[in-house]
């Protein structure tokens, strides 16, 4: 299978590195074109403690931490949408969902991968980009599979994760151990320099950061083509 391309429909930037970004960047190293989507630039977040920037400038900062971690990562530039942060609910379904399409035609991907009904973590903003990106791979004749980030229940146990909005172990399709791109990753993470004081697990200690944002967990909610659905033959050698 030549050309691979997977799209990530996010709704932030950070998104696509604290829970995917392992798995992300372990794609790009066996030459997967890996388009990130943020709807939003994400101007509600927070500004970093102590501030690293004021809320005026926050866009653009989150923008260029978005950009930084995508180009550690290996990731093509992130494609931002600029919708409102936090109000994705209030933005036109039609012209978001649309606009997903346009991507899905521009960059043809075998794979989509999103949020699920539960926003991973119940924020909003992720639920809806949830179901919008659902609605455009419905709506694409070409995407093979749509994949949701998850926590196991297990996981979210072990961490006592109250902030995550966890699924049934046996539900989860995928579990990659992206330890051999720890370092990717770590660094990625840190290019999200504002959002750091609101990722409680970085205060955790260094072993129970690789324990667990050292192994993301992914849920195959839908498979059209099996034989188009890339993931589950090029991160075999990762999967726990």
């Amino acid at each position: 299978m030549t050309d691979l391309a997977l799209l990530a429909a996010l709704a932030h930037p950070d998104d696509e590195t604290f829970r995917p970004g392992g798995t992300l960047a372990l794609l790009a190293r066996q030459g997967v074109r890996v388009q990130v989507l943020s709807a939003t630039r994400g101007e509600a977040g927070s500004c970093g403690d102590p501030p690293r920037c004021t809320p005026e400038e926050l866009p653009a900062v989150r923008t260029e931490e978005l950009r930084c971690a995508c180009a550690v990562l290996g990731l093509a530039p992130a494609r931002l949408l600029k919708y409102p942060d936090g109000y994705l609910r209030e933005a036109d379904p039609e012209a978001l969902s649309a606009d997903i399409l346009d991507i899905i035609a521009e960059v043809k991907p075998q794979v989509m991968l999103t949020f699920g009904p539960d926003g991973l973590s119940g924020h909003r903003d992720h639920v809806v980009i949830g179901e919008l990106a659902k609605r455009a791979f419905n709506r694409s004749a070409t995407v093979a599979s749509l994949y949701t980030l998850a926590v196991p229940a297990s996981v979210a146990s072990r961490f006592s994760m109250s902030q995550v909005q966890p699924v049934p172990d046996e539900d989860i399709g995928l579990r990659v151990d992206v330890s051999s791109v720890w370092d990717l990753k770590r660094a990625a993470m840190d290019c999200h320099a504002t959002q750091r004081s609101s990722t409680p697990m970085l205060t955790a200690p260094e072993i129970t950061q690789r324990l667990f944002f050292g192994r993301e967990y992914f849920v195959c909610t839908t498979c059209r083509n099996a034989e188009l659905d890339f993931l589950p033959k090029l991160l075999h050698g990762y999967c726990l």
